[in-house]
Parts: C-alpha cells; structure tokens; sequence
C-alpha cells in the first residue's frame, strides 16, 4: 500500500540538507526554488520536470522550508525566485507583484468518518480533525459545512494525513478529511468502520508554481525552459503514469529513500493520475477560476469571485508559449 504523502513531517527532513543549499548561496545564474515541504514520492514527478530542464540548461538549487508559509515569504524578501504554494490570498492582501505560472497538484482531498456519523448533519456540532489551521484540509471542511448548513464542535489538528488515519484506527480520531492514497489506505484496512462522506466536486490547486513578474520577465529563457518540461512531463505522465519511475531510476532521483517506499513509486502516480491530482495543462485560466471560488468560499479571499482577474494572480505567457510549443 501506498504510505508516502505530501505531508511527511520527520523522517525525510534530513533530505533539506541534499537539496537545500541556503538562503545565501545564490550563484550568478542561478534560479533559486523554495519548496515549502520535503522531497518525497508525491514531489518526484516536479523532480523529473527539473532534472529534464537542467539537461536542457536550466541551472538551480532548491531550498526546503519547513512551512509553505516560510517558501513564500522567501519569494516576497528576494531571497528566493520561484515558490510552491498558492500564495493567492497574500497577493490580495499585500498587493505583492508575485503571479503563479504553473499549477502542480491539485487538492484531491477526502472526508472520512466513523460509521457512526451516517451523513454531515450527523456531525452537526462534533469533533473534528484537521491538518492545521489554514490549511487546505481546513478550507475544505468550512466550505462543506456552509453547504451543508452545520457547525462543527472543537477542531482539533494533526499534521500528515497518514497521520490522522493512524489516529482513526486507533479511535482517537472519529471524522478528518484525508489525501487519496490515504482515504484508499483507510477503506482497504477499516472499511467496515469507516466511510466516505460527499465532498466538493471542483477542487482547487493544492501546489502551484509561483514567482516575482519582474523577475520571471527578466528570466524569460530560464521560465520557457522549466515551464515547458514541466508540461511536457504533466502531459507524458497522464498518458503512462510509469514514465515518472523510469524517469527517477534513469536518473538516480530520491537514491536516499528507503527502497521500500520507492518501490511504491508507480502505484502512487497510477492512482495520482487517475484520481486527477494532475492537470496535463498545467492550469491557467481554469484553474485561476475554480482557486477563486473555493478560496473565496472558504473564506480566504474577498469576493464575489466572479469580480476577480485572472491577470492579477497569475502570469500566463510562459505557459501559453509552453502549449503553443508542444501543442494545445
């Protein structure tokens, strides 16, 4: 089974200091990327991307943050050139000229509970757990709950959705909303205690690429280049979610992971690729869209999202050049 998630905490921190070269290391040329997380399994097919870019020239160094908070304030202090995360709610209230060009991942995110909660109006006032405050567990539950017409009772937060499903089997946990791999996990080992409850039907970007406009107008070689083997790769991925493992063996990728998860690698993109974690367009106009919805109905950004422009968060013409390249 699959037992490697976006929210490793511990075990793979030591990898910071393989891909982590500092803060203060820029290099003339160099493009400094903040990852605001880990490399792991779920980071690998944006490490094949990169890999791909350098063999074409694209010189960089990835620094590994503790928090997606930490990864973009480093973009916004200059100390970093393009960040992970979806800073969209900075940029509306900071005014901050960052724009995002590419989107990741998507949140693909599950409600889970006990059996003894049979639909949402039964955990009308119950307990609940999350990732942490802010997050996009968080902002998923309060969209639910406002279309389902419920508060919740006390909120309780425990990082890592393999985490909470631990927690779940062990009884400490009745209700959470867990990443696809884990709910896959849970329903295989406990389905006869738990269930799935409706979730949202439209899900938002998770991760997305993000930088200073300035700078990527300056940079506009080093930006075709990445963006253009980061769809190549979405796209290739999509059709045969194997390329990603060939890809990570062809070029020694995460050599320092336990052989035992990475002989996991291929269950993990076949069920990513199939659960639609990936948009083989990487996003744009679409994704900028349905992020203003769900953002602004979870609270994080002022509305009416239909008011909102797509030019004002994010920077298209990389990856519009990028599909006229290869192909709409």
């Amino acid at each position: 089974m699959i037992v490697l998630t976006k929210r490793i905490s511990v075990l793979f921190v030591t990898l910071v200091v393989v891909l982590g070269i500092g803060l203060n290391a820029q290099a003339a040329g160099k493009v400094r990327i903040a990852l605001g997380d880990v490399a792991s399994v779920e980071t690998l097919c944006f490490l094949v991307a990169l890999d791909r870019a350098k063999d074409r020239g694209l010189d960089y160094e990835m620094t590994a943050f503790a928090k997606e908070q930490l990864a973009i304030q480093a973009v916004i202090g200059g100390q970093m050139d393009i960040g992970i995360g979806t800073p969209y709610s900075i940029i509306q209230k900071s005014k901050v000229p960052i724009r995002n060009f590419f989107q990741l991942s998507k949140l693909v995110f599950f409600p889970v509970a006990s059996n003894k909660y049979k639909t949402w109006q039964d955990l009308d006032g119950q307990p609940f757990t999350f990732h942490a405050r802010g997050t996009g567990t968080e902002a998923i539950g309060d969209i639910i709950i406002k279309r389902e017409g419920i508060t919740l009772g006390q909120r309780s937060y425990v990082p890592g959705s393999e985490n909470r499903i631990v927690g779940m089997m062990k009884g400490q946990i009745n209700a959470t909303i867990v990443d696809l791999s884990n709910k896959n996990i849970l329903m295989a080992k406990a389905g006869d205690r738990f269930h799935v409850l409706p979730g949202i039907t439209d899900p938002a970007s998770d991760e997305v690429l993000f930088a200073e406009i300035g700078w990527m107008k300056e940079n506009k070689e080093s930006i075709a280049i990445l963006v253009e083997e980061l769809l190549r790769t979405w796209r290739e991925m999509t059709k045969d979610p194997s390329i990603i493992d060939q890809e990570r063996q062809k070029r020694n990728l995460l050599s320092d992971l336990p052989k035992e998860l990475l002989t996991e690698v291929d269950a993990y993109y076949k069920e990513a690729v199939e659960g639609g974690l990936y948009d083989p367009n990487g996003g744009g106009v679409e994704a900028a869209k349905a992020d203003f919805t769900f953002y602004v109905d979870a609270g994080q950004m002022n509305g009416p999202a239909a008011d909102l422009k797509v030019e004002d968060y994010w920077y298209l013409a990389p990856l519009d050049a990028a599909k006229a390249k290869l192909g709409n």
